[in-house]
C-alpha cells in the first residue's frame, strides 16, 4: 500500500468496479520502477482483477516544446516500451501528430475505465492539466506523489531557508523512509491482459511508433537536441558513472572543468528516475553527505514552495526584504543593458558568462555553480529587476533539459534572494542582495579551459 499522504482524489465522481480495465495517466512519473502512482494502480487493478492500461501521451503545444525537450521525452518512452514489454500491463504511448490532436483522447478511455490513476507534479502546466481533466472524466481520478522523500503534504508550512527545512527533515523524514515505492510495481501482479485497445480509439489516437520523426511535428526545430539521452535505462548508466566519482563530489562539485556533479537533473525533472532509487543506491558510499543535502534539501525545498504557492514563478513570491530591496535600487543605472537576443547568443561583454550560456544552448544543462553567476548578472545587465526575472525564466525553461521545475525555480529565484537574508553591503542595483563578480568566480574556481571550450562560435 502506498503511504495515504501520497494519494488525493481530483474529484467526486464514482469507481466503477465493472469498467474494462485500470487506466494509469503517467505524465510526471515516466518509469516503471520505484513509482508510487504506478503502484497505486497496480494495487487498483489488483483490486478489481482488471487489465492495467498505462497512458503515455505527450502533447506538442506545451510552451518551449521543441526538438530538444521532445526527444529526451520520447526516448524516456522507448525506454518505457521496452520495460513494460512482457509485462501485465498495456503500454499506451501517444505522440500528439498537431495541436488539438490529442484532445478527448482521456475521456475516450475514462468512459471505459474502473478508475483513473495520474501523477501528481507541482509545477509547470501539470496542475491546471490534472484539474481540467477532473472536471471532464465521469470516473474517480486519484493524483499520487512521487515526488520526493518527503510527501508534499506532510507539512503545510512553507520554509523560508534551507537550514529550516533541514532541520525538519532531521526530526520528521525518517518515517517516511520506511514507506518507499516497491522497486518494481508490477512484481507478482496477476490480472487479465488487455490484449488490444479499443479499435475506435486507436484509429482516432494511433499509438506512437518508434523512432518518432521529430521533423514532422510543429516544434521549436532550433532548440536541437541535447548530447544526453533520455530514459529510465540511460539514468541508470548516468547514476552508475556517478557513484564512481561520489567520493570526490564534495571537493570537486564546484568546479566548472571538473565532471564531478551527477547530471541527474533532467532525469528527475522528467520522471526517468526516482529519488528513492538515487537515495538507495548512494547512502553510505563515501561523499554521500554532501550529495543527499542536494539532492534531498535543496532539491525538495522547491517542491515545498511550488506545491503551497501558486505564484511559485511570480516576482511576488519572493520575500518582502528582498522584493523592497530590488523595488528600491530598480531605477539604479545599470552599467550595461543586454536585451534578450544578445543575452541568448551569448554577445555580453563577459567571456564567462557568455561560455555559461553557451554551454546551456549547446548541451541543455548550466554548471551548478555558474548558474548562480548567470542569474547574478541578468539581474545586473536587466533594465530592473522583473525583466531579469522574465529573461532567467525564458532562457531556462527554453533550453535547459531540467528547466520548468520546483528545483530550477528555486535557482533561479535564490538570485533575488529567495532562501537567503539580507547581505551588506547595500550595493546600487543589488540592494542587499548577495552579490557576485565573474572576477571573483575566476579566483575561487578554474574557469580557463571552461571559456575556451564554450565560447561561442
Amino acid at each position: 500500500m502506498i503511504p495515504d499522504l501520497r494519494l488525493e482524489a481530483c474529484n467526486d465522481a464514482p469507481v466503477r468496479p465493472d469498467g474494462d480495465y485500470v487506466l494509469y495517466w503517467m505524465i510526471a512519473a515516466r518509469r516503471a520502477h520505484w513509482n508510487y502512482g504506478l503502484q497505486r494502480a497496480a494495487e487498483r487493478a489488483r483490486e478489481f482483477c482488471k487489465p492495467l492500461v498505462v497512458l503515455e501521451p505527450l502533447n506538442c503545444d506545451y510552451r518551449w516544446a521543441s526538438d530538444r525537450l521532445h526527444r529526451f521525452i520520447v526516448e524516456g518512452m522507448e525506454s518505457n516500451a521496452r520495460s513494460f514489454r512482457n509485462r501485465p500491463v498495456a503500454y499506451y504511448p501517444y505522440v500528439e501528430p498537431k495541436p488539438g490532436a490529442g484532445k478527448g483522447l482521456l475521456e475516450a478511455l475514462a468512459r471505459r475505465s474502473c478508475v483513473i490513476v495520474t501523477d501528481d507534479f507541482p509545477c509547470f502546466m501539470l496542475p491546471k492539466l490534472v484539474a481540467a481533466a477532473a472536471g471532464k472524466v465521469g470516473v474517480r481520478l486519484e493524483q499520487v506523489d512521487s515526488n520526493g522523500l518527503l510527501p508534499l503534504r506532510a507539512t503545510e508550512r512553507v520554509f523560508p531557508t534551507a537550514f529550516s527545512f533541514r532541520r525538519y527533515l532531521a526530526k520528521h523524514l525518517n518515517p517516511h523512509l520506511e514507506q518507499p515505492p516497491a522497486p518494481d510495481p508490477l512484481n507478482n501482479l496477476r490480472v487479465p491482459r488487455l490484449r488490444l485497445l479499443p479499435a475506435d480509439i486507436l484509429r482516432r489516437w494511433p499509438a506512437a511508433r518508434f523512432p518518432v520523426d521529430l521533423s514532422r511535428l510543429p516544434l521549436d526545430h532550433a532548440v536541437k537536441p541535447a548530447p544526453a539521452r533520455g530514459g529510465s535505462e540511460e539514468s541508470r548508466r548516468t547514476l552508475d558513472r556517478f557513484l564512481r566519482r561520489l567520493p570526490d563530489y564534495a571537493d570537486q562539485r564546484n568546479q566548472p572543468e571538473r565532471e564531478a556533479t551527477s547530471g541527474l537533473s533532467p532525469y528527475l525533472h522528467f520522471g526517468h528516475i526516482s529519488v528513492h532509487e538515487i537515495r538507495a543506491r548512494a547512502a553510505n558510499r563515501s561523499g554521500a553527505k554532501e550529495f543527499l543535502d542536494q539532492l534531498i534539501t535543496w532539491r525538495e525545498l522547491g517542491f515545498n514552495l511550488s506545491s503551497k504557492r501558486p505564484d511559485y514563478d511570480r516576482f511576488e513570491s519572493l520575500p518582502l526584504w528582498a522584493r523592497r530591496t530590488l523595488e528600491e535600487h530598480a531605477r539604479d543605472a545599470r552599467p550595461v543593458v543586454y536585451t534578450l537576443e544578445k543575452f541568448e547568443t551569448g554577445a555580453t561583454h563577459d567571456p564567462l558568462w557568455n561560455a555559461a550560456q553557451m554551454q546551456l544552448v549547446r548541451e541543455g544543462r548550466l554548471h551548478n555553480y555558474l548558474r548562480m553567476l548567470w542569474g547574478k548578472k541578468i539581474l545586473q545587465w536587466s533594465a530592473s529587476p522583473r525583466e531579469a526575472l522574465e529573461i532567467m525564466i525564458e532562457l531556462n525553461n527554453k533550453y535547459a533539459l531540467d528547466g520548468r521545475d520546483p528545483n530550477s525555480y528555486s535557482g533561479i529565484f535564490w538570485v533575488l534572494g529567495r532562501y537567503e537574508r539580507a547581505w551588506g553591503p547595500e550595493r546600487p542595483i543589488f540592494g542587499k542582495i548577495r552579490y557576485m563578480t565573474s572576477e571573483n568566480t575566476a579566483r575561487k574556481v578554474r574557469v580557463k579551459g571552461y571559456i575556451a571550450r564554450y565560447a561561442p562560435s
